[in-house]
């Protein structure tokens, strides 16, 4: 009467559910993030010529988007904020924010100059 993924914990016949090793989440967010369509690009319109790096496409919770960004500002050193969904970062920071993704398990593409 042994499950796959049970253990006896105590010394009935109840058992209790393991919890999904740390390894084995990040192997399935790695698989999920490797199918999205994340872009990247560089914009200056509406903003007095200033440029900002806009990251669009990434599907995951606002609370991971707002972690990421957190990452992306402490590196860079620079600010940024989260806009209905899309990741700004003030300045030209384009080749690190993609090769950043690219190091958590995404494929971006760069989009405009």
């Amino acid at each position: 009467m042994k499950e796959k993924n049970a253990r006896l914990v105590y010394s009935t016949e109840q058992t209790i559910p393991r919890k999904e090793k740390p390894a084995e989440v990040a192997l399935q967010k790695a698989e999920v993030a490797a199918g999205q369509k994340v872009i990247v690009k560089l914009d200056r319109k509406g903003r007095g010529g200033k440029s900002v790096t806009l990251i669009e496409g990434l599907q995951m919770a606002p609370r991971e988007k707002e972690t990421l960004l957190k990452q992306l500002k402490t590196r860079l050193g620079s600010g940024g904020a989260l806009k209905e969904g899309v990741l700004e970062i003030q300045g030209d920071h384009c080749s690190f924010v993609m090769e950043h993704l690219q190091g958590i398990g995404y494929r971006p593409k760069r989009s405009g100059g």
